[in-house]
């Protein structure tokens, strides 16, 4: 007895010097990590208040800056509707996953992964053809007698709208669908065995409990959509611009560094303000299965 219970500190003490060893073999990719992301990061950071001379001029810019106040708007209010709509649309495909059978099941997933899995580019110009002038879409409306003559369904807010939901239902059906799994069934059958309507036990058992999911699909189509940039040149023509499409116009096209990277730093700040404001109200490890 004595034998083990001396032995007993160092059996507890073996997993975690394991784990320590273990930590050894991520220190590579932590280094990879911070060469090629750190240092760029920094680095744009370093840009946007060094050039073309040290100080905040390109910051300052923007308060007086009508274009750029135009293109923030513009980014947010499209961003705003992408997340609205995909998450909506997600919340349908996932409830309709959840409570098929294996077979429809693996259908919808085959249908859901496959446009996933394309290239956003090969996407975009696929909604060009469809919403062109002389497009699928049109060409439908008129041979239906709906229009007399074609929409203009693409070049504007709509067109970008409609290629970023297409791109981001994906990416908010799979945080929906694992927190819909996870509910248990039998919490919906004991409140309809208690009288309430199918309705009621939606709105009152299982939608409440679906939330971390909403938040969290909201989370990942929001931040996702900030950034995008082939979908809005290609379905925007130029006339829907954002803060991608912006900064690589000045740092491309003006090649003006410090203002392209002023705003690149501008939308990374507004990134982690989400993340933080979210976490507020939100575990964002068990919202992304790290707890």
């Amino acid at each position: 007895m004595n034998t083990l219970a001396s032995s007993a500190p160092e059996l507890a003490a073996l997993p975690r010097k394991r784990i320590d060893r273990y930590w050894l073999l991520v220190v590579p990719l932590l280094a990879l990590l911070a060469v090629l992301y750190l240092f760029p990061l920094l680095r744009v950071l370093w840009l946007s208040f060094s050039v073309p001379q040290p100080g905040l001029q390109n910051y300052a810019r923007f308060i007086d800056n009508a274009s750029v106040h135009r293109v923030l708007w513009t980014t947010l209010r499209i961003c705003s509707m992408t997340t609205v709509i995909s998450v909506a649309l997600g919340y349908a495909i996932a409830f309709a996953m959840v409570h098929v059978g294996p077979r429809q099941r693996m259908a919808l997933f085959f249908g859901l992964l496959v446009p996933f899995w394309a290239s956003v580019l090969i996407r975009a110009f696929s909604w060009l053809f469809l919403l062109g002038e002389q497009g699928l879409v049109n060409n439908t409306l008129i041979a239906l007698g709906l229009t007399d003559e074609p929409l203009q369904l693409m070049r504007n807010q709509f067109g970008v709208v409609v290629g970023m939901a297409h791109f981001m239902i994906p990416y908010a059906v799979l945080p929906l669908y694992s927190n819909m799994k996870g509910i248990d069934p039998q919490l919906a059958r004991a409140s309809q065995g208690l009288g309430a309507s199918a309705f009621l036990t939606f709105r009152k058992v299982y939608f409440p409990q679906t939330l971390p999911g909403i938040y969290g699909a909201a989370l990942l189509v929001f931040i996702f959509s900030l950034g995008f940039y082939v979908t809005p040149v290609i379905l925007g023509g130029g006339r829907t611009v954002m803060v991608a499409e912006y900064i690589s116009t000045q740092v491309l096209q003006l090649v003006n560094w410090g203002s392209g990277a002023a705003l690149a730093s501008v939308l990374l700040i507004a990134i982690v303000a989400a993340l933080a404001a979210l976490s507020r109200f939100v575990d964002l490890r068990e919202l992304f299965g790290a707890k």
